[in-house]
């Protein structure tokens, strides 16, 4: 018996002892953790940028350093979990996780604050590996992981849309900085529970780690939105400032990506991306990311610096798009089998873009009729496009590769979050500054217009320090000007979501899944057969298997009070 196939047995005999919906608990608190940390600062940029004072791009870098940093490093902490331990490489995320968090609430300067940003990118890349890649070993049959990735994807849009609730409680009461704290009785929580509850598991152990090439990729990542984020702050395609960190991060991505062809042992089997299914589901994650994060930084500002709302006002207004989320995560394995993956992902991003294009009609004036409704197809619309991608992208992978499959899954789920801050908010400055330009034929000194330009935050700021009627004009000027830019950005994002739609049209057209029956029958077969023939071997009738035995049901154990540690047990992530 080989060693993958040793290690795939393990895995199996680990996911029948355990009660698996205990398990799916553990992971969606896991995710639930690093989902929530990628929004709950957006409430209250208003109020970090009145006391710590960052410039427009350090702003940019607070709130998107960490999905940045974490989707950049995904591959290489999966990648090495599967070498010392993948529940060691947990445990220690959540420690890491924990002291980020504290450091970040106690920062000073946008400089330690951008750190501790970072850090907590560290430790959500060391976090989020596992969950997809044991959610897709724990559950084989597939109208169970249809169900289980509902919940899984359900969890993560409440985590990213309680968030900003979350966040404007604790900042309407206490300070910005209390919106990290949040973290450190979660960690408490599922520190114990997941060293109790997780076996440890470790890959096949074929071939040597690829240290070099989760470097390549994520330096290459990295580049590539550096020069994405500077573009949209207004550098040229020429500018050395954009140009050079935009060929440097696709040079190293072309250089990863041939490396892992050449590799017998790949990081990441990219010939999975030839497969249809896969390549499109992966492209439509990026995509309801991109759209989801970067809208709501933006509508966040809309609420508090337009309207005038409190943080925890803005956070009760986002309260539709989560409760939206929730019945399109209850519904999707319905869904699924009723209208397949092709017509639930498309009509999944025409019914976003439609909900972005309501947006639309906002002006300076409070339309909470609009709002609420725009949010509710929002939100059940993206949830039903998220959850579409990653069921046909898990169940598309083979299941030997189910590891490789999960981790370029949270890749882009992260890249395309970290992306719509850079992108939607890059074009959302590129938009907003030019209608401050007339401010110096008004009279409006060239250094408050420059100031102002920068975001609306800074131009209140600015229109305060200069007070009366000239005061006045530029706050005017200001909020008209971040209007004009809110739609600007909205066609965009509406133009990229139905780009999505037609995307999808790759997707298979129906859920494959035989009544009664494991979706993909050579997942379960082989294991049970290498269990059967171990346990004949182990009777003493190695290399022979009755037929009789071939039939037989094997008794489910009960659920130990204590998971032992399971070392030579292979991860859901393959050895290539």
């Amino acid at each position: 018996m080989s060693g993958t196939t040793t290690a795939g047995v393990r895995l199996r005999k680990a996911a029948d002892d355990a009660n698996r919906w205990v398990v799916l608990v553990v992971l969606c608190l896991s995710l639930l953790v690093v989902a929530l940390d990628a929004t709950v600062l957006h409430v209250a940029v208003p109020s970090l940028t009145e006391d710590l004072r960052p410039s427009g791009t350090a702003l940019l870098w607070i709130v998107d350093a960490y999905p940045l940093v974490c989707a950049s490093l995904l591959i290489l902490f999966g990648t090495l979990g599967d070498r010392i331990g993948r529940r060691r490489v947990l445990l220690i995320g959540y420690a890491l996780f924990g002291l980020a968090s504290v450091l970040a609430a106690t920062a000073d300067t946008s400089g330690v604050l951008i750190t501790a940003r970072a850090l907590l990118g560290v430790g959500g890349a060391m976090i989020m590996p596992a969950t997809l890649s044991i959610l897709r070993q724990v559950f084989p049959d597939r109208r169970e992981r249809a169900l289980a990735i509902g919940v899984w994807t359900a969890v993560a849009a409440v985590g990213a849309a309680t968030g900003p609730v979350v966040g404007g409680f604790l900042v309407e009461h206490f300070w910005w900085g209390s919106v990290f704290l949040v973290n450190i009785p979660l960690m408490a929580v599922i520190l114990p529970l997941g060293r109790w509850l997780l076996p440890e598991s470790r890959g096949g152990g074929d071939g040597p780690w690829d240290v070099l090439g989760a470097l390549m990729a994520a330096a290459g990542v990295l580049g590539v939105v550096l020069g994405v984020k500077r573009l949209g702050g207004g550098a040229g395609l020429l500018d050395p400032a954009a140009l050079g960190p935009l060929a440097f991060g696709l040079a190293l991505l072309i250089l990863f990506v041939r490396r892992q062809k050449r590799r017998r042992h790949p990081l990441i089997d990219v010939a999975m991306f030839a497969r249809p299914a896969f390549s499109t589901a992966v492209g439509c994650i990026v995509l309801a990311m991109l759209a989801l994060v970067g809208l709501q930084l933006i509508a966040v500002q809309y609420l508090q610096l337009v309207l005038g709302l409190t943080p925890l006002e803005t956070g009760l207004r986002l309260l539709p798009l989560t409760f939206a989320a929730m019945a399109a995560g209850a519904t999707g394995s319905y869904t699924l089998r009723r209208f397949g993956p092709r017509r639930m992902v498309g009509w999944g991003f025409v019914l976003t873009a439609s909900s972005v294009l309501v947006l639309t009609a906002m002006g300076q004036h409070d339309r909470p009729a609009l709002l609420t409704t725009a949010f509710v197809l929002l939100g059940f619309g993206l949830q039903t496009t998220l959850f579409g991608a990653y069921e046909s992208m898990l169940s598309d992978a083979p299941p030997e590769r189910a590891g490789g499959a999960a981790a370029i899954g949270e890749t882009s789920y992260q890249l395309g979050a970290g992306l719509g801050i850079a992108l939607l908010g890059s074009v959302m400055n590129a938009a907003y500054a030019p209608g401050l330009a007339s401010l110096g034929d008004k009279g409006v000194p060239a250094r408050a217009g420059a100031e102002a330009s920068h975001s609306l935050g800074e131009a209140y700021q600015v229109a305060a320090q200069l007070g009366g009627p000239m005061g006045d004009l530029l706050r005017s000027t200001a909020r008209h000007a971040f209007i004009d830019g809110l739609h600007i950005t909205l066609c965009v994002s509406a133009g990229l979501l139905l780009l999505g739609a037609l995307a999808a049209l790759r997707l298979p057209k129906v859920m494959d899944c035989p009544p009664k029956e494991p979706c993909r029958r050579g997942e379960a077969e082989p294991a049970e057969s290498a269990d059967l023939a171990e346990t004949a071997g182990t009777a003493g009738n190695a290399g022979t298997v009755r037929p009789a035995a071939r039939n037989r049901r094997v008794p489910r154990p009960m659920v130990p009070a204590r998971r032992e540690p399971a070392e030579a047990a292979g991860s859901g992530r393959a050895a290539h």
